[in-house]
This record gives structure tokens, sequence and C-alpha cells, in this order.
């Protein structure tokens, strides 16, 4: 993608974020989760509008993939409510919460790694799960169609039918998204999606990321703060398991507390 591409991309994003991202897909309020005494998370509340990038940092410890395994239902919270749209989350089985729209990428990569492209890609579909489903299931021109679609997004369209163990680290990572998106899901989490990959890789997933949200909410763990520059609707920051600092880039950058307990560092 070119620059000026990449610049349009952005600026979609940002007047999509203007325009229709007034309506709250996800609402945590007042969520604690505590593990023998020590809260993870305390007393957090935040929210993420529809086609919003929403990137969460903080130093280690602070919450920010304590609070990604609440909302996919990893976590039960100890106290407060975790809403998807109108649906509580917090005591919804995970398998049931991806069902209604919220994916999850981990920090590793989690793909089948004896499977080609376009055969981890198929078995993400939702109608392949299942003893029954799996037999039933017929590759359609649909399904095809569908595979190459995704395969184009992530940057693999010509690496269908190899097998996947081949890939290079940043490959293996768009892979996984493209499983996530396989799936339908309206909301994103994304933990450290560029952790291990080389600068092009990273210019590459920030491309990849800010198309992805044109059409769909994203929640991104990250570190890299270049990246988070380049990808970023808004920024939360997290310490010790609170709300610390939320706003543009520059606002958290320049926040005393922020610069004190994170990026002073």
């Amino acid at each position: 993608m070119s620059a000026n591409s990449s610049q349009s991309v952005k600026a979609a994003q940002d007047q999509l974020a203007k325009t229709e991202g007034s309506q709250r897909i996800l609402t945590v309020e007042n969520v604690t989760v505590s593990f023998d005494g020590f809260k993870a998370v305390d007393n957090l509340s935040l929210s993420v509008n529809e086609r919003e990038l929403r990137v969460i940092i903080g130093p280690n410890g602070a919450g920010k993939t304590t609070l990604l395994d609440m909302i996919c239902g990893k976590t039960q919270p100890t106290s407060g409510s975790i809403r998807f749209r109108d649906m509580e989350l917090s005591a919804m089985p995970e398998f049931e919460i991806v069902r209604h729209g919220v994916g999850r990428k981990f920090q590793n990569p989690s793909i089948y790694e004896d499977l080609t492209v376009a055969e981890n890609l198929e078995i993400s579909i939702p109608q392949v799960h299942g003893v029954w489903a799996s037999i039933l299931f017929r590759r359609t021109p649909q399904v095809k169609a569908r595979i190459e679609e995704i395969a184009q997004q992530i940057r693999l369209e010509n690496h269908l039918h190899i097998k996947s163990g081949t890939l290079a680290h940043g490959q293996k990572q768009w892979l996984e998204i493209g499983m996530l998106l396989m799936q339908e899901p309206e909301l994103l989490l994304l933990d450290e999606p560029v952790a291990g990959m080389s600068p092009r890789e990273r210019e590459q997933t920030a491309e990849l990321l800010r198309t992805i949200a044109l059409g769909k909410s994203l929640v991104v763990i990250e570190h890299d703060m270049e990246f988070v520059k380049s990808i970023a609707s808004i920024v939360t920051v997290l310490h010790q398991g609170k709300l610390l600092s939320e706003g543009s880039i520059d606002d958290v950058q320049n926040d005393p507390r922020v610069i004190e307990v994170y990026l002073g560092h």
C-alpha cells in the first residue's frame, strides 16, 4: 500500500470515528478482578465505539491482558459489568462470546502449522465447527471466494497452498488475524500483534489494522509506541489495574502521569 493510500485509510478511519462512532459496542463498568486478594484490575470503566481502533498501553502488570481475558470470557470479573452491545458478557462462556461477535488473538500465533494457509482459513469458518457441521460442510464457490478475499487482505494470497509452518513470523501473525476475520466478528481483541516483527512487517500490519477498522471495532494491546501512533483512534493507559489516562496519542504522551509511570522508562 502506498503512502497516499495509507493516509487515505487513516483519514477515512478518523472520519468514521467522528460520524459513526457514537454508538458503543463495548462497555466496561466498574470492573474488578482479584487473584488471592491482589486486584489485577481495580474498578475499571471504559467504552469502545463502533469502528474504533482503541489501543491500550501501560507498564507490565497494569492489567491489560487481564482486561482482554475478561472481555472474551477466559477470566470472570469479581465485580462489575462487561457489555457487548446490550449483552452482558461477564457470566457468558467463551464459545458463546465468540458466537456473538467477539474475536480474540493472543500474543503468540495459534495456527495449524501442518495445514496450508487456505485450510487454516477454511477451518475457521463457524459452519465447520462440530462433528456434524464438518461432515455436512461443502467447499462452495462462496467459501472459496471468501478465503481468497481474506487471504488478499492479509497479504497471503500467493501463499494459499503452502504449509503454514513455513511462513515467516509476521505472516503467521497475519494468518491468525485472517482466521479471526473468517469468523466475521464485530469486535477484535489483539494482544501485541506486532511482537517480533520486522519494521516493514509492523508498517504492513498497521495498514492492515487500519483497513479492518473501517468496518469493525478493534482493541489492541501494544508496547511499540511508533506502532501505536500509526493506528490509534484513542489510547487508554492502564496502571496498577486502574485507568490512568485516556485520549489521543498526543494527549497521553504529554500527560505527566503517563510520562512518570510508563513513557519515562
